[in-house]
């Protein structure tokens, strides 16, 4: 079976290390601070300005005066700071964060991301931090539906979307499976609810597995 998206949250938050500086994108990343152990000594950023961020709580539970960057209201950890937006770049640019996790219209074989703008005319692109994170976080993940709702893979060869980081992508997590991207190519650890000879079947970018 398939990994539903609070399972994917929750095995993305199993495999951030201990300890690490962590900046979760817009959308689905967010769910996975919902996941981790109050004594993993992981730390939240995000590029608003706040350092030691909570989980995403609901409007009735609302303080609107801390807000994550996609301007849903979040809790605060002891030791929680703020910060000017420059401060918060300057934190994401200069290597900083030991993780980031964000979503993604593509992924390409040799670790290129694109998830700020799909070209279509009617699109309204979105950068926001995504470029600085791309290329001033340690490790760049990604977590992502792994084919669109009309079948097309978001795993490809190259991808056809404007990029927002080039060989920027080290691991992809999917409802269908997790890759790790190595310079040797693209490697399967796990799937869900599909083979491995499935996946490839559906897949134009080679595959080998853990």
């Amino acid at each position: 079976m398939s990994l539903g998206k609070d399972d994917l949250a929750r095995l993305v938050a199993a495999d951030i290390p201990d300890g690490a500086y962590v900046n979760l994108g817009i959308g689905q990343p967010t769910t996975i601070a919902h996941h981790l152990s109050p004594d993993s000594g992981v730390v939240l950023h995000t590029e608003n300005g706040m350092l030691g961020m909570g989980e995403v709580v609901p409007d009735s539970e609302a303080d609107w005066d801390l807000t994550n960057a996609g301007k849903q209201p979040v809790t605060e950890l002891p030791g929680a700071a703020y910060f000017h937006h420059a401060d918060s770049f300057a934190m994401m640019r200069g290597g900083h964060l030991d993780v980031c996790v964000m979503g993604a219209f593509q992924v390409s074989a040799a670790g290129d991301l694109a998830n700020w703008h799909t070209g279509a005319p009617d699109a309204i692109p979105a950068v926001g931090g995504a470029m600085d994170l791309a290329v001033g976080a340690k490790e760049v993940w990604v977590m992502m539906t792994l084919f669109t709702k009309s079948g097309e893979p978001k795993l490809v060869p190259s991808c056809t979307y404007p990029l927002t980081g080039k060989s920027c992508v080290t691991r992809v997590y999917t409802e269908l499976a997790t890759f790790v991207i190595t310079p040797d190519g693209v490697r399967v650890t796990d799937t869900f609810g599909i083979t491995f000879e499935e996946l490839g079947s559906r897949l134009e970018v080679p595959l080998t597995r853990s």
